[in-house]
């Protein structure tokens, strides 16, 4: 699910959930790089590219959420 297209606007909730799924992957992943490495590569488990999963949902913000802190932890031990 793609919502920007030229002159296209993220609805306000979409728009929320990006923010923080971005933030936190940002943070918990080490920087920029990995972060957008991780949110525009397509993960098996979340069914898609995370950054498409979490804007589609809350549910779907959750579970992106989740497996960010996943990877955060695989990468600290």
């Amino acid at each position: 699910m793609r919502f920007r297209r030229s002159g296209d606007k993220l609805p306000a909730d979409a728009a929320r959930r990006q923010g923080e799924v971005t933030h936190l992957a940002f943070l918990a992943l080490g920087g920029r790089d990995a972060a957008v490495e991780f949110l525009n590569l397509p993960d098996a488990d979340l069914g898609g590219r995370p950054l498409d999963v979490a804007l589609a949902s809350a549910e779907g913000a959750a579970r992106v959420t989740q497996a960010i802190k996943r990877l955060a932890g695989a990468r600290t031990q």
